[in-house]
């Protein structure tokens, strides 16, 4: 272990860190920094990109730095023919650049995997989880399948990227079946291939997703620490760090932290307007469009009990809503419904809240990782003991078996 751990000091100190001041920076005790470098443990998984970036390193290099003890090996150039004439070398060369650039991949194809992957994205708000899955599902064996084949460099990063991008979909789509393991798996096999493409947006999307799922589990601290990680993680400008930071201020509603909750929306705004406006918003799951800012809003201010979620949450209904067909809502208009719900039962305008969330439940469109959601309202109701409770009830139990 001696080596490694002496590779990881010797890091540290050539990028300036005392083994406190690099505690610090990676929020743990002194002790925890001298085990490492002692080699008694390894750093924890959510720890790493911190670490990364705290020793001015990608997540591949940090991994290399921490996997081996073994010297690199000597090179033996013994195969090489020193002796060989002028044109022979020259033939080497022809051969080796044929190598590189010969492919069974192509360029178009991988091209074909990216238009479907951001064609499954923007369906992802409005359609039902388990029929997109299916097709994540043979997007992903079509990748895996590219993979053992012979192509370029660049289509290989490509081909990485797009797998990592539908792994991190198909997380997606299990976390809202709640599909535990599941998720799990496509998590860490989306997080590896982003590692392998040095593709930091989609490490953050990763780390996001984890936060969105632990927060549906109710464990809104966890929730909270992944949301920073994922935000150390995102580059500048993204919609990975806007998310993120989305994600922080849910959390820190759930945890009652107002002065917090709201900087996070005020900093979420400011991103999303950094963006632009459009006149016809995406609905690209991994796009921020400027539009999705009122709906996290609406969201974020209902569970920190804040009535100022209502206009952001009639807003979204009126932006998004297709029509009067509940059924053919987009997904956020169901959720912008159960917002409104809760904002309305506490100023106590108990029909309009039971029909708002009613609204909701019955559209189809409260995936299972939302059922919490609705479920709060449908308590909330029964507590006020309101002559609607038992038809909710029965929705939402309707909803639950449709979904189970």
């Amino acid at each position: 272990m001696a080596g490694k751990r002496q590779r990881l000091a010797q890091r540290r100190k050539a990028c300036g860190h005392t083994q406190e001041q690099f505690a610090d920076a990676l929020k743990v005790d002194r002790t925890t920094v001298q085990r490492w470098e002692r080699g008694e443990v390894d750093p924890q998984p959510h720890q790493r990109p911190r670490m990364a970036r705290v020793l001015q390193l990608t997540s591949r290099e940090l991994d290399e730095l921490l996997a081996s003890d073994v010297p690199p090996p000597v090179l033996d150039d013994s195969w090489i023919s020193h002796g060989s004439p002028v044109e022979d070398d020259e033939m080497d060369a022809w051969e080796l650049a044929r190598r590189v650039q010969a492919s069974d991949v192509g360029s178009e194809t991988l091209a074909r995997l990216e238009r479907a992957f951001d064609e499954l994205a923007t369906a992802y708000p409005a359609s039902p989880p388990q029929e997109l899955l299916k097709r994540v599902r043979r997007h992903s064996s079509y990748v895996v399948r590219l993979l053992d084949t012979k192509k370029t460099l660049a289509e290989h990063r490509r081909l990485l990227v797009v797998g990592g991008w539908l792994s991190l979909l198909g997380a997606t789509l299990h976390i809202d079946l709640k599909q535990s393991d599941a998720a799990t798996a496509r998590l860490q096999a989306a997080a590896t291939l982003a590692q392998q493409a040095e593709h930091r947006e989609i490490e953050a999307w990763c780390f996001e997703t984890d936060a969105w799922r632990v927060l549906t589990d109710g464990d809104y601290v966890r929730a909270l620490e992944l949301s920073e990680i994922a935000q150390d993680v995102a580059p500048a400008g993204t919609s990975a760090l806007i998310q993120a930071t989305a994600q922080e201020g849910r959390a820190r509603a759930r945890l009652g932290h107002g002065k917090e909750t709201y900087a996070a929306i005020e900093r979420v705004k400011k991103m999303a307007a950094s963006l632009g406006t459009s006149e016809r918003p995406t609905e690209h799951h991994y796009q921020y469009d400027p539009a999705k800012a009122l709906a996290y809003t609406a969201t974020t201010l209902a569970w920190l009990g804040d009535a100022a979620a209502e206009p952001y949450a009639r807003e979204v209904i009126a932006r998004l809503s297709p029509s009067n067909d509940i059924t053919k809502w987009p997904r956020r208009v169901a959720s912008a419904n159960i917002d409104l719900s809760l904002v309305l039962l506490a100023d106590n305008r108990l029909d309009e809240a039971c029909a708002s969330v009613q609204k909701a439940i019955l559209s189809g469109r409260v995936v299972p990782s939302n059922h919490w959601r609705a479920l709060e309202v449908v308590k909330a109701v029964e507590a006020k003991k309101l002559p609607e409770a038992s038809d909710l009830r029965e929705a939402y139990e309707d909803l639950r078996a449709i979904e189970a």
